[in-house]
């Protein structure tokens, strides 16, 4: 097992990451300083802080950053952890935050090796789950101008009296209906536009799913889920791309 002379915290923002190291066995914690949140600047400090043939090891907390930092990192061959931020440990009362603080407390804990580091996909698996995460946002989109077009009708006491909304039906319906007031009017057709064109965004999103799902190296896995009962294509591909691996649950299920 690669032993590590330094452990390096890095609280990363949008612009900057503050960077902090912890020195093996006990030795001391203390802040490097701030820099640019750029690779130039990582690979700068990482020449820095390996002065000697010291071994690293890294750390950050997962977050709206993504995991360019962790690629780079690995790239360059060091070991690198993306920390789930609500798994870290805190000592009660400790409400004052600051980047150096947090980069420091990231160091001391690391070394300690209380830290727990999430799964991190690689490209294909992380492309497959924003694909996935669109047709949710979609979805979202989707059933608020759903909502809004309702509320509209309701309003104005226009109730469809057939049984199910948004079924062809009800697009019938949609399309006789008319109110007095032109501008009224208006509205309604721009609230029913959106409907459908929300509609086709997500049936469009559907296809690049099935398309992108079956040639991937995913797919096997997605078609085996499938087969389970009331299980769609939306579900199992929802399932891989979030959760990634599955055998890596093998060792837990194995000892339950």
């Amino acid at each position: 097992m690669k032993e590590f002379n330094k452990y390096v915290g890095l609280d990363v923002h949008k612009e900057t990451i503050a960077v902090s190291i912890a020195e093996a066995n006990g030795g001391e914690v203390r802040y490097v300083g701030e820099i640019a949140n750029t690779p130039e600047a990582i690979e700068k400090v990482i020449k820095q802080l390996r002065k000697g043939g010291a071994n690293l090891s890294f750390c950050y907390e997962a977050g709206p950053c993504g995991y360019g930092i962790y690629r780079q990192l690995k790239d360059l061959g060091w070991e690198c952890l993306v920390v789930a931020p609500s798994l870290i440990p805190k000592k009660a009362g400790d409400r004052v935050k600051t980047d150096r603080r947090d980069s420091l407390s990231l160091a001391r804990l690391h070394r300690a090796g209380e830290l727990t580091a999430v799964w991190v996909p690689d490209g294909a698996q992380e492309a497959l789950r924003d694909l996935m995460r669109a047709r949710e946002d979609m979805k979202h989109l989707q059933k608020q101008a759903k909502q809004r077009l309702l509320a509209f009708l309701l309003r104005y006491g226009r109730r469809y009296s057939g049984k199910d909304n948004w079924t062809q039906m009800h697009y019938r319906w949609l399309e006789q209906t008319k109110f007095d007031q032109p501008v009224q009017q208006i509205v309604f057709q721009e609230y029913v536009d959106t409907v459908k064109a929300l509609n086709r965004r997500v049936d469009s999103l559907d296809k690049q799913i099935q398309s992108a799902a079956s040639d991937s190296v995913f797919w096997p896995v997605i078609e085996g889920l499938m087969a389970l009962r009331g299980v769609s294509l939306i579900t199992a591909t929802t399932i891989v791309a979030e959760i990634g691996d599955l055998r890596r649950f093998a060792a837990y299920f194995a000892a339950s």
